[in-house]
């Protein structure tokens, strides 16, 4: 059994630390390895199998049929190990979502093996050889991990223990460690069962992690919500059995910082019945997912100390249950947010923008200078992008561009939905500031964005990631769970490596 499994079986509410080691292999000898992978482009280049483990058998493997972009082929190398050897070809222009795709295929053909000892070779030094390696390496990680498993003892599983990086000296693996640890998080949380993952064991998680990785933690209870008058998040929580709601504030500081300037908010849905608008079977039968939102809030967070992100950053989650009973909120009830804007309910199973509208609004009482949002919030975006792609809107149209690129670079894509105050008509309520919703469904991923732009100020520069692709059947790119842990590398590659904060201070 996986220690993730065993952990996950005693009742643990975080996955083992132990992870796979990663190493630079001394030479290129594939000596100790149960399986070798490597990806080459198309048109190959001369001497592209020069720098692999045997490079004869691979140009042997390679010559056996004219290629294709986006096949995998398999031989076995010399020695009593008999390592598999496994070649994927991609076109030189291909895109990081194809790169990670092809990675991801690569790991299924070789997981019927159970390798404990994987090598990751990379073909070339140059910029296709170290992304393909970066990639091969995020899969490696993704499927060494195991997500949580009460299946009766006595069931085992071998898992990768250790991956060599072979013929690639320069190529340092911190930043895919720590985004792929961080995605591996999301997952874990988000598969987990709602009864094990309720709010007083997501408090004790995060509590565990805020202390392992050194940054702050308030807890705001829900006594302490209702002193602040957050009456949107508490007409959600006040169905639930117990009072363990609230949202939790976390903060990382880098020495000589203080004020926070990226906020990260996430949708905690732990369990979404609808409320007295009650799912249907089907629909409600994975909302245990519908708190993956807080997770990547949180994991980018733990992501960003690890690899001590030069700027200050917090976490904003709202984490409870939207439950039947009889103090559930309901439609025609008229709640008081915590910034003072009055919302006429249409609908319970709104309930993610109700608990973000309170949360972004105090978050965004710490003046940040960016704001970031994640939330399982709409069906209409599953509809408008299916679960390949999420949604993005902004306040901010020059923006644009920038979020789409770091979805595409970062290989979890997005799309750029309209955020135009035009459709605040649909939203005008007779009796209060704003309605919740619209009556019909009809372009509500726009509609949510906009209702929750009433609780971020103008001058602040937002984001909303509408999680579409948090769960896809079957995976999507380098993960083959249906629990995809979406967000993070996305995140990740537009605070880091696109410099969205630099941006942001040169356009004034």
């Amino acid at each position: 059994m996986s220690p993730q499994a065993l952990d996950a079986r005693r009742g643990a509410l975080l996955p083992s630390a132990r992870a796979p080691s990663v190493a630079h292999a001394r030479g290129r000898s594939a000596d100790g390895l149960d399986v070798v992978l490597a990806i080459v482009p198309l048109p190959l280049p001369a001497g592209a199998f020069a720098r692999l483990p045997q490079g004869a058998r691979w140009r042997e493997l390679h010559g056996r049929a004219t290629p294709k972009a986006g096949t995998v082929r398999t031989t076995l190398l010399a020695g009593r190990r008999h390592t598999l050897a496994v070649l994927g070809y991609l076109k030189s222009e291909a895109s990081p979502f194809e790169r990670l795709s092809l990675a991801g295929r690569m790991l299924k053909e070789v997981a019927g093996h159970a390798p404990q000892a994987v090598g990751l070779a990379a073909a070339a030094d140059d910029a296709f050889g170290q992304a393909a390696l970066a990639a091969l390496l995020a899969a490696t990680l993704t499927q060494a991990f195991a997500l949580p498993s009460y299946r009766a003892a006595g069931s085992s599983e071998r898992r990768i223990g250790r991956i060599v990086l072979i013929g690639a000296p320069g190529f340092d693996p911190a930043y895919e460690l720590a985004q792929t640890r961080g995605t591996n998080l999301v997952r874990w949380l988000t598969a987990m069962p709602p009864n094990v993952l309720d709010a007083r064991a997501y408090r004790t998680a995060i509590t565990q992690l805020a202390r392992t990785h050194q940054i702050g933690l308030r807890w705001l209870d829900e006594r302490a919500l209702k002193r602040l008058g957050a009456n949107a998040f508490l007409a959600v929580a006040a169905a639930n059995e117990g009072s363990g709601a609230g949202i939790a504030h976390l903060s990382y500081r880098p020495r000589g910082t203080r004020a926070p300037q990226v906020a990260l908010v996430g949708k905690g849905i732990i369990f979404d019945t609808g409320g007295v608008n009650l799912k249907p079977h089907r629909s409600m039968l994975d909302m245990h997912t519908d708190m993956s939102g807080s997770a990547v809030a949180l994991a980018t967070l733990l992501a960003l100390a690890e690899l001590r992100a030069p700027f200050a950053a917090d976490a904003w989650l709202a984490i409870t249950e939207n439950r039947i009973g009889p103090h559930s909120y309901k439609p025609q009830d008229v709640i008081r947010a915590v910034n003072g804007v009055t919302i006429q309910v249409i609908h319970s199973d709104a309930e993610g923008r109700m608990v973000l509208a309170d949360t972004l609004a105090l978050a965004a009482r710490t003046r940040p200078r960016f704001m970031l949002d994640f939330a399982t919030l709409t069906g209409a975006c599953v509809y408008a992008l299916t679960d390949r792609m999420s949604g993005v809107l902004t306040n901010r149209a020059a923006l644009a561009p920038q979020l789409m690129e770091a979805g595409r670079v970062s290989g979890e894509r997005v799309w750029n939905f309209p955020f135009e105050e035009d459709y605040d008509a649909d939203i005008e309520s007779k009796v209060a500031d704003v309605v919740q919703c619209a009556v019909e469904g009809k372009g509500d991923h726009i509609l949510a964005t906009r209702f929750l732009s009433r609780f971020v100020p103008r001058e602040i520069p937002w984001a909303h990631v509408d999680l579409a692709a948090a769960t896809r059947t079957g995976g999507l790119a380098h993960v083959n769970t249906d629990v995809t842990g979406f967000g993070v590398r996305f995140a990740l590659e537009l605070l880091l490596r696109q410099d969205l904060l630099g941006a942001l201070k040169e356009s004034g």
